[in-house]
């Protein structure tokens, strides 16, 4: 088979942000890329409304994240079971606090990138079947419904971002083990006679838990659980059982009404054991799911793409080995299984049932609010600036670690003059200060730049930065030929 018989480099199923974000990537870097998406329209159910720090920088590094914020409310601090409050504006970071925005906002833009970038979005086509070889992946998929025609697209890769009920993944045969938290949910948009005093609400007692956050158009999202009646999530819900329930547990009555809709679902713990099957990938909600708990779930996905998009360029350029492809599985996988855990922890404690264990709930609450290290480092874990990919032993302490936004010496008009506008390009990033002319025959593969502060920390310190903003490799004074043999290692050989 010829590549001009395969008709995109790279197939992803699922316009949801992390397939779109990824699309964006590969479209941007000139890859043919085709989305399938399921749903014939847009979604009005917006699910996420968190955007935190290490997503908002990763947003930055597409030049999106200033016209999202535009979109929302900044969040500063969190308040957790009335008593733990979390100061996010601490954080080291151009974005120190959380974006309260609706999903749509963040879909919106991501769309509207892929599309300019030349991404074909393929509406209303379900897939229905997929086979792979050693050189390219067939998707079958229906279009126009049930009694619409099957097509086909090959592609050399497939990227399954197509969410909890994956088609990708059930097609590929993967497990997707784990279990229900909890059940029973109410969820709904409604409007309120009183404005609550947090822009984000959340509230747990003996009764069940509360969470109110506002779209900013005069409606709020909320989310409540009744410890003392579970139903099946078909069973339907009743603005006035919401409406007592909201009551109950914040103590405060703020006027729902005009419910514009209603609903109730199950949130799950699940994680697949292999993010790559082959030439096919899972990403986002297709690989993990977890409880709502931190409102972690979309940031998670929109990581895993920009950690993988870089790497499938790569691959189709002919610049990376498939150990490159392989690093996707051993970083985000255990990234994946941490935000689980995490999430899960919150969501057990906010819904402890016995009295002895909501004791012990208000210990360790009181505990964590009066030491502001562990609050600390709670923030950067929630908000993603923790996250730490993993590293030679021997290697330099800055290698796998998340980048922040280094001021770089401007070279010409118009050049960066931060790192994560550097990485606008969607290549890697060599920071130094007297060993930029090695990079010469990899100019086609990176961006070069000098500290802004030549006598700063970095003086020494030469920094290679994967695109995705974590550092793949830094040496002190290193020779120019440990240089050399670093950038073939991330960036392939050097073109003649």
């Amino acid at each position: 088979m010829s590549d001009n018989q395969i008709g995109s480099d790279v197939l992803v199923v699922g316009a949801g942000p992390t397939g779109l974000l990824l699309a964006g990537d590969l479209a941007a870097a000139g890859l043919r890329v085709t989305v399938l998406e399921k749903r014939d329209t847009e979604s009005n159910l917006t699910r996420a409304f968190a955007v935190h720090a290490r997503t908002l920088e990763l947003l930055d590094a597409r030049a999106l994240a200033d016209d999202l914020v535009a979109t929302g409310t900044a969040l500063r601090s969190l308040r957790l079971f009335g008593r733990l409050r979390i100061e996010l504006g601490q954080l080291r970071s151009r974005f120190p606090f959380v974006l309260i925005t609706p999903q749509s906002n963040t879909e919106r833009l991501l769309q509207e990138r892929a599309s300019k970038a030349g991404a074909t979005i393929l509406r209303g086509a379900e897939v229905t079947g997929l086979r792979q070889d050693g050189r390219s992946v067939t998707v079958t998929c229906r279009r126009g419904g049930a009694d619409g025609p099957l097509e086909e697209h090959r592609a050399r890769y497939v990227v399954g971002a197509d969410g909890v009920r994956s088609a990708v993944r059930d097609l590929l045969g993967i497990p997707f083990p784990g279990e229900s938290v909890v059940d029973s949910v109410l969820l709904a948009d409604v409007r309120l006679e009183r404005e609550p005093e947090e822009v984000l609400t959340v509230g747990a007692t003996e009764a069940g838990f509360a969470f109110l956050v506002p779209f900013g158009d005069g409606w709020y999202r909320v989310i409540a659980w009744d410890r003392h009646r579970r139903v099946r999530d078909d069973a339907r819900p009743d603005l006035s059982e919401l409406a007592e329930l909201t009551r109950t547990v914040l103590g405060q009555d703020l006027g729902l009404h005009d419910a514009r809709w209603l609903s109730r679902f199950h949130s799950d713990e699940r994680q697949v054991p292999s993010y790559r099957s082959g030439r096919v990938f899972l990403a986002g909600d297709a690989a993990h799911c977890h409880s709502p708990a931190g409102g972690q779930g979309m940031n998670t996905g929109l990581q895993d793409a920009a950690n993988l998009s870089w790497k499938l360029v790569a691959a189709c350029r002919g610049e990376a080995t498939d150990a490159l492809l392989d690093s996707y599985q051993q970083e985000r996988h255990p990234v994946g299984r941490a935000v689980l855990r995490s999430s899960g922890a919150l969501i057990r404690a906010a819904l402890a049932q016995s009295a002895p264990t909501r004791a012990l709930r208000s210990v360790v609450v009181s505990a964590a609010d009066r030491l502001g290290p562990l609050a600390r480092l709670g923030a950067r874990q929630v908000s993603g600036l923790a996250i730490r990919y993993p590293a030679p032993a021997d290697a330099h302490p800055l290698a796998g670690r998340r980048v922040p936004d280094l001021r770089l010496a401007v070279d010409r008009p118009g050049g960066p003059a931060r790192l994560y506008e550097a990485l606008r390009a969607g290549r890697a990033v060599l920071v130094a200060n007297d060993e930029l002319p090695v990079a010469g025959p990899w100019a086609q593969r990176l961006v070069t730049a000098a500290p802004a502060d030549p006598h700063g920390k970095l003086r020494d310190t030469v920094l290679l930065v994967r695109p995705d903003g974590y550092a793949a490799w830094a040496a002190v004074d290193p020779t120019e030929g440990e240089l050399r043999a670093a950038l073939t290692e991330w960036l392939g050989s050097a073109s003649e």
